[in-house]
């Protein structure tokens, strides 16, 4: 068979059969603009749903139904009628996809899908002897794009362009297979102290890397700056993936790199990653909403005021770079009606093997925290939930904190 694409847009399509084959091959022949007119008895539930997006006629093919085809699907459930529709779309040089009677068709469809790069949508088609091999070799060379797609970054001048891509809380596998996609293609890499910076190391070596991470109270790079490079490097029409760690929207400024971009007319694509404040308390065992003990959770930074959070047991409080102000924290929450006796974990370097969970009651871990040496990056759950976990239980047996806190690895190994 040689291999082809159509231009079907307006153009007539006859489908021949009313079931669930003919419904997958309408939806593609749809989404490519074809015309559609369909002769079947009756409809299956996927086709009925389609309403007037298709002419239907229900009724049993005619001969005469192909005049006008540019291209016949016929897939009725009965190879006799298959194979006769085939024939006669032969005699009127019609190319025919016969789905029953695959010999006697004249064009076949193969396993197809498509993968988006910032600049174009490639298209993947497979065919072989063997439909389900043909399914599966698709869906391998598809994997592999996604996951371990190289170097594709094009080689011709393209139209710059951003993307701001949330690298997930820490480990490299937690990244999504559009942010793989986008690296791959990028000529320069905006990233940050927390992004999973193991995926770097795959880039070829004329990918330009630029590290603006930030560490507490220190900012080598302002914002501002950040921005300026972002649409500097789109304007000389060069793919820049802005690489961020957890969710970019998520307390991570994004909006405002977004809004940079918007602004000088560059082409923005937003990525969302895994959300720390969500993945690393789960990396510990610890929910932020269980049923029966906590309906919602508020997502701060420890340079807010707390004062307003709600104070209620069953409300979980994720508190996003709150180390350095854990007291004041603690003193402000309490003050605001939260119990004092309050579980809390502190998960320094989620989702990574060097995990490690502090528990402790709220008027306590400020002074725990310090004899341990907690450090940034880390994530801190203040709720009922933190008693869910593996950690409060094992450091408090008795279920009250009363206990020196321990310091657990994911593992369940005292540290």
């Amino acid at each position: 068979m040689f291999p082809l694409s159509l231009e079907l847009r307006g153009r007539r399509v006859l489908v021949v059969g009313g079931g669930r084959i003919a419904a997958r091959r309408v939806r593609d022949l749809l989404a490519a603009g074809a015309r559609i007119d369909l002769v079947a008895p009756e409809l299956c539930p996927e086709l009925a749903e389609l309403g007037e997006r298709i002419g239907w006629q229900a009724r049993e093919f005619r001969d005469n139904d192909l005049a006008g085809a540019w291209l016949v699907h016929v897939a009725t459930g009965d190879q006799v009628v298959d194979a006769r529709v085939a024939r006669l779309a032969e005699e009127h040089r019609i190319f025919c996809v016969a789905a029953g009677a695959h010999r006697t068709g004249t064009a076949s469809v193969p396993a197809h899908t498509s993968v988006e790069l910032p600049d174009t949508r490639v298209q993947l088609a497979v065919s072989s002897a063997d439909p389900r091999r043909s399914v599966a070799i698709r869906n391998r060379i598809a994997g592999t794009l996604a996951s371990d797609p190289g170097d594709l970054r094009p080689q011709r001048e393209h139209p710059g362009w951003v993307a701001l891509v949330g690298g997930g809380p820490g480990d490299d596998g937690l990244l999504t297979r559009r942010g793989v996609q986008l690296l791959a293609t990028a000529d320069v890499v905006v990233v940050d102290r927390l992004a999973p910076h193991g995926v770097l190391a795959d880039l070829p070596d004329e990918v330009e890397v630029i590290d603006v991470g930030k560490t507490p109270g220190h900012h080598p790079v302002p914002q501002h700056e950040i921005n300026a490079l972002l649409v500097e490097h789109a304007q000389q029409g060069r793919g820049v993936v802005r690489l961020k760690g957890g969710d970019p929207f998520v307390l991570g400024r994004g909006e405002e790199e977004r809004a940079a971009c918007q602004a000088a007319g560059v082409r923005v694509e937003v990525v969302p990653g895994i959300s720390s404040a969500i993945a690393v308390p789960a990396a510990a065992g610890i929910p932020v909403t269980s049923r029966g003990v906590s309906r919602g959770f508020t997502v701060v930074t420890g340079h807010e005021e707390l004062a307003e959070v709600p104070s209620r047991s069953d409300h979980t409080v994720v508190v996003l770079m709150g180390v350095k102000g854990l007291a004041r924290t603690a003193r402000t929450l309490i003050a605001g009606g939260r119990a004092a006796d309050c579980p809390v974990a502190i998960v320094e370097r989620g989702c990574t093997p060097q995990q490690r969970v502090t528990v402790a009651p709220l008027d306590r871990i400020a002074e725990f925290a310090t004899e341990r040496g907690v450090t940034s990056p880390a994530v801190v759950v203040i709720g009922e939930v933190v008693r869910l976990g593996p950690d409060w239980s094992e450091a408090y047996p008795d279920g009250r904190g009363a206990d020196i806190p321990a310091i657990l690895t994911p593992q369940g190994e005292t540290a």
